[in-house]
Order: C-alpha cells, then sequence, then structure tokens
C-alpha cells in the first residue's frame, strides 16, 4: 500500500478559481483531468515526481453526483464548503481488502480530455462518506497510464493534519498511518471537521500550506 492521491472538493462553479488559486499557491499549473462518467464528477489534476497526485474534483448537474458515492462524497463535501474530501490509498491487490471489507470493488473510469480513458477498481468511498478521516483504496489497471506520470519534482507532500479516531483509522489501513505515510508526517489535531483538514507541501517557493 501507498499513497495514491488527495483530493480537494468544490462546487462546478469554484472549480476553475481554484485551479488557479491553488496552481498559484503551489507555483505549478494544474492540468486538466477531464471527467468520471459514472460518478458525474470532474476533475483537474497536479502530477507529482513521487508517484502521487493531487486532484481537485467537482459535482457536475448530473443525476449520477447525487447517487453514486463518489459523486455524493464529491457533492457533500462541495456544498459543505469545499476543501480536503480525502485521500486514495493504492494497492496492488483488492481481493484481499474485499475479504476484510466484505464487499466488492466497484469500477472506476475517467475520460481524458483527447478521449483516452483511464480505469481502475475502488473501494471504500461509502466509508469515506461515513468517517472522512479514512482513505478509499485503488487498484489502477494499467499503471504505466497512472496520472502521475510525468509528474512535477517541484511540488511534494510533506505533512498531514488529521481529525478523527486514529484507531479507527489504523484498523481500516491494517497498520499504522504513520508506517504507510512513512515519507510523510502526521500532525493530529481535536478541532474543527472530522477527516484530512490540511496537507502542506514542499514547492520552489518554500513551504505551503493547504486547508
Amino acid at each position: 500500500m501507498q499513497l495514491d492521491h488527495v483530493a480537494y472538493a468544490v462546487t462546478n462553479a469554484e472549480l476553475a478559481d481554484t485551479v488557479q488559486r491553488l496552481g498559484a499557491e503551489l507555483g505549478v499549473a494544474f492540468i486538466d483531468g477531464g471527467k468520471h462518467p459514472r460518478a458525474g464528477t470532474r476533475n483537474f489534476i497536479l502530477p507529482l515526481a513521487t508517484g502521487q497526485y493531487i486532484e481537485i474534483v467537482a459535482p457536475l448537474e448530473h443525476p449520477v453526483a447525487e447517487t453514486v458515492p463518489f459523486g455524493q462524497a464529491v457533492r457533500n463535501r462541495a456544498e459543505a464548503g469545499g476543501g480536503w474530501m480525502g485521500w486514495a490509498v493504492r494497492v496492488d491487490d483488492i481481493s484481499a481488502l474485499e475479504t476484510r471489507i466484505g464487499r466488492s470493488a466497484g469500477p472506476g473510469h475517467r475520460q481524458r480530455p483527447g478521449g483516452t480513458d483511464l480505469t481502475w477498481q475502488q473501494i471504500g468511498v461509502i466509508d469515506l462518506i461515513a468517517e472522512p478521516i479514512l482513505p478509499f483504496f485503488i487498484k489502477w489497471d494499467d499503471m504505466s497510464a497512472h496520472p502521475s506520470v510525468g509528474g512535477t519534482s517541484a511540488v511534494s507532500i510533506t505533512d498531514f493534519t488529521f481529525n478523527g479516531d486514529r484507531n479507527s483509522l489504523a484498523s481500516w489501513l491494517g497498520d499504522s498511518p504513520e508506517a504507510l505515510l512513512d515519507d510523510i508526517e502526521l500532525t493530529w489535531i481535536e478541532d474543527g471537521e472530522i477527516g484530512l483538514c490540511s496537507v502542506t507541501f514542499q514547492t520552489s517557493n518554500g513551504l505551503v500550506v493547504i486547508e
């Protein structure tokens, strides 16, 4: 297991301004990632050289954004004021998670602006909705097409700030979050919303904290 990406949710009306603002803060431009047809969402991404990426995602005016778990998670966070929706953990074998969690993974699909498709299997978005500190798990069908390919070395993740039940998170991961995120400093707080509260990035202009 390893960190795959972090997701920042906003309304569709706020998407363009947020992409510009966060890109300016980090000193690197986001790129149009395309749409998730099954979830009724669209995103912009910033690929990182560390094999991870940052996602800014928004719900579209589409019925599936209100019925599919990922669309629901994005819409819920966007309508609550926006910010970090959560994080995703990449796995090589999702079958063990299906056994442990007791349900099957579902297919994911993103259509890039050029028409190419990205596909994967994911599990745990329902649990993220119920307990926002929990990540969901993702197994990419083709790692050679992973969104981090060609990523910038100018930005890297250095720190997560969490609010929530550390034991619940460790149980969900099957290990301590410190073991999984061994190159990222973890800070725990007891105020504010439950979940991923802020992410600190190392950039060409120094440390940048995004809440």
